[in-house]
């Protein structure tokens, strides 16, 4: 019986992160709007009524997706080197960028659940920046360098724009740490790339995608310990299937 359980939790496990990661790349293809819950399903080779099941809605799966990224990066990084990460993130190779960062540019128009997550995690990123100036001033400076960090996206990923769309993301990085040297002044000004072997701008987050992310064990299933590397999936029963919301 204890096997049994503890192959339930697998494939829950795997499961879930299945969906986690169908989710992920069509939101960062198609934004929040152009992605439907029978999409996300059938990406992850499940039936579309799990998404209901683990997360409660698609909105609850957006969440979870950008909680993915943001707020492990957050936690696991020192405030002063918070924006060198996102950067190093931002400007990657496109096959090695993190879908969670794209979805969120994509989905920068979207309304309703969708927007007051990027407004929770905006201003979580915000909290932590404010941290690094002692000017009075100091949420109006950190609010002017996440506009420039967004709109360093759009025009990246979403909108490209030579030559920043091909720029060298050491480059970038460069330019962008040293003119927000002059607004938060305790921000750490070396780009990613610079850093000492072993020194990870977003503490122990490895840079990439989903696979990264899995091979530290990030996420948890439904409260259990944290789950064992990723398994072949196996088809769950059939259920009955809600409408596509």
């Amino acid at each position: 019986m204890a096997q049994r359980g503890a192959g339930a939790r697998r494939d829950a496990a795997a499961t879930r992160q299945a969906l986690l990661d169908a989710a992920a790349a069509l939101f960062a293809e198609r934004g929040f709007e152009g992605t439907t819950v029978r999409d996300i399903a059938r990406r992850a080779e499940v039936n579309q009524a799990l998404v209901f099941r683990y997360f409660g809605s698609k909105e609850g799966l957006f969440e979870q997706v950008m909680a993915g990224v943001g707020r492990e990066l957050l936690a696991g990084t020192p405030a002063g080197g918070i924006l060198a990460a996102v950067l190093e993130g931002l400007l990657a190779p496109a096959a090695e960028r993190d879908a969670s960062l794209e979805a969120f540019l994509r989905s920068s128009g979207d309304t309703g659940a969708v927007s007051s997550v990027r407004r929770e995690l905006g201003e979580e990123y915000a909290r932590a920046l404010i941290t690094l100036t002692d000017a009075p001033n100091a949420a109006l400076r950190a609010d002017l360098v996440l506009a420039w960090v967004v709109g360093i996206g759009l025009l990246r990923v979403v909108a490209p724009k030579e030559p920043l769309s091909t720029a060298d993301p050491a480059e970038v990085s460069s330019l962008v740490l040293e003119a927000v040297g002059t607004l938060l002044e305790r921000v750490d000004r070396r780009p990613a790339p610079d850093r000492a072997d072993g020194e990870r701008p977003v503490g122990e987050l490895p840079r990439g995608g989903p696979e990264d992310r899995r091979a530290r064990g990030a996420h948890q299933a439904d409260g259990d310990a944290p789950r064992a590397p990723r398994t072949p999936r196996a088809r769950p029963e059939a259920v009955p299937q809600p409408q596509d919301g």
